[in-house]
């Protein structure tokens, strides 16, 4: 039971691992004004990251034109992966 447990974190921490690289990727892309996020493959991308962004969004407004939202975003996830990273038993690749 404990090996499934620890594939399981093992799992999700790779998987917030890679949800880290697309936020950070939205984040760069939202800097190019010209970017249509109706055409694939930014629509997907940001189908994926908004709905994510958009908690955090309606948390901290936009001040001054900036939106900060997506640092305290990272910043939980990147808590969450490193809370799950600890607990994932020796032998996982952590």
């Amino acid at each position: 039971m404990t090996s499934i447990v620890g594939l399981l974190l093992s799992t999700l921490a790779t998987f917030l691992g890679f949800y880290f690289v697309l936020l950070i990727i939205r984040i760069l892309l939202s800097w190019f004004p010209n970017v249509n996020w109706y055409d694939p493959p930014f629509s997907i991308l940001s189908q994926l990251t908004d709905p994510y962004l958009n908690i955090f969004r309606s948390i901290i407004p936009p001040l001054g034109g900036l939106d900060f939202s997506p640092i305290l975003a990272i910043l939980l996830l990147q808590v969450v992966q490193s809370v799950l990273e600890s607990l994932v038993p020796r032998g996982y690749g952590f």
